[in-house]
């Protein structure tokens, strides 16, 4: 037994749901699994994906042991879910404002509050922007911005920081060189320092790593005042690490420096470096603000990375593209939540992530009544115009017909072939010797005898 999770989250609750029968077991897990997609791309509507997945299951059990065909009942249930999304995406209403952002994150988060920093964030980061939670020490909501890219790297040594109150390496105006490998000799970095120098500007150095002579010659330089530089390491590793240096190129409007491409240190002159307005580089991260990069190369980039999203089937891939997208497309926004005790910050941070996929949800598809309510008041339109696309397939039409089913609570009307009606389902099986009795929940007719061997 651990700590006590306060929630009303379908995803948190199903979650915690374990059964010991294997055959339960395999429909518990997948309730689960549509619960947290849901919960992954809308941040909200679990519980009534949970009651959809369970009427699901249940009718089509129920139909194939009636006889239906499960190929059949599935391109069914296929065709009626286009259709059923079809109908909301047109009754769908536009989020477009600060204030209906705000209402529908609230709503999501049970906090007005929360509504109005999630609103907040996303006017200055874009609804391409990422929004992050992160736990805060201090009580209450805070927002924090971050106009441009920005990584998890900082400088290699504390000799690069201008700043020593807030430990902080300013660079103004810099020229920004993008190594893909190490760089340690000085005499390849040489005649390129010496270019910068000439141009009076300051040198951010972006590569795998820097170290030996070259690291030196960079921190002696900076100590006598020569010129200003910093280096910090590339974030990522293998080919996610240059996939993030081209994402800084195409920023920055620079050039990555790598044997790859025919490119050295001892040939790279100032048309391959990129530009920004400002760099800050701290103790565990570098912020790129206003990269000079051309804006048609940076939408294709974009586009790019959102067709690898599309692409890709793993979680931990479309996590870290998103993050590419964001820091090319929007910037990023972080929420730093605090409560009193850390079983309410846990349920707080998790409300609050909510909300932010609801909000972001609602801007790109629109909103509808919640609660079930839309799919029910749809629900005769769906009926009557889709009730002949969920009949199996067979040879002819007149292969398949209605057959009512009685029970002692209601009457049901299920799609079954037409040989089905030779012999009721719920008559008992006979023997070799002994015909089918008769039927006398359903029917009168005679059963039919066994045939024998």
């Amino acid at each position: 037994m651990g700590r006590p999770t306060i929630t009303n989250d379908g995803v948190s609750i199903a979650k915690e749901i374990e059964l010991e029968d294997p055959y339960e077991k395999i429909g518990a897990e997948l309730v689960k699994e549509v619960a947290k997609k849901t919960d992954d791309v809308a941040g909200d509507g679990t519980t009534t994906a949970t009651v959809l997945a369970q009427a699901l299951v249940k009718e089509g059990l129920r139909n194939v042991a009636a006889g239906a065909n499960p190929l059949g009942l599935k391109r069914g249930i296929e065709k009626a879910v286009e259709k059923v999304t079809e109908t909301l995406l047109k009754g769908a209403k536009e989020v477009e404002t600060k204030e209906q952002i705000a209402a529908t994150a609230a709503i999501s988060a049970g906090d007005q509050s929360i509504g109005d920093l999630i609103a907040e964030a996303m006017d200055k980061v874009g609804n391409e922007g990422v929004i992050t939670v992160e736990e805060s020490n201090t009580f209450g909501l805070q927002l924090e911005l971050t106009e441009g890219m920005r990584f998890d790297k900082g400088y290699i040594s504390g000799y690069f920081v201008t700043d020593a109150e807030r430990q902080e390496a300013v660079l103004e105006d810099p020229y920004i060189l993008l190594v893909s490998s190490k760089v340690s000799t000085v005499k390849d970095l040489l005649p390129l320092l010496e270019k910068v120098i000439q141009a009076g500007k300051p040198l951010l150095i972006i590569a795998e790593d820097v170290e030996g002579e070259a690291l030196s010659t960079l921190v002696v330089n900076k100590i006598r005042g020569t010129f200003k530089s910093v280096a910090v390491k590339a974030p990522g590793f293998g080919d996610r690490r240059k996939a993030m240096l081209q994402d800084m190129a195409i920023l920055t409007g620079g050039q990555v420096i790598s044997e790859e491409v025919g490119l050295t240190l001892e040939n790279a002159d100032l048309s391959l470096l990129g530009k920004a307005r400002k760099v800050v580089v701290t103790k565990d991260e570098t912020t790129i603000v206003e990269g000079a990069g051309d804006s048609d190369a940076i939408a294709g980039r974009v586009a790019q990375i959102r067709a690898e999203i599309e692409n890709s089937d793993s979680d931990y891939d479309r996590e870290k593209l998103q993050e590419r997208l964001a820091k090319l497309a929007g910037g990023v926004a972080v929420i730093k939540a605090g409560a009193a005790t850390e079983v309410e910050l846990k349920e707080r941070k998790h409300r609050i992530e909510d909300a932010v996929r609801n909000a972001k949800a609602a801007v790109e598809e629109g909103i509808v009544a919640g609660g079930g309510v839309t799919l029910l008041q749809a629900a005769p339109r769906w009926t009557s115009s889709s009730s002949m696309a969920t009949r199996p397939p067979g040879p002819t039409s007149s292969k398949w017909r209605w057959r009512l089913r009685s029970s002692r609570s209601r009457s049901t009307r299920v799609w079954s072939p037409a040989w089905s009606r030779r012999r009721c389902v719920t008559c008992p099986r006979g023997t070799a010797s002994t015909p089918r009795p008769a039927c006398t929940r359903t029917c009168s007719r005679p059963a039919l005898p066994t045939r024998s061997r």
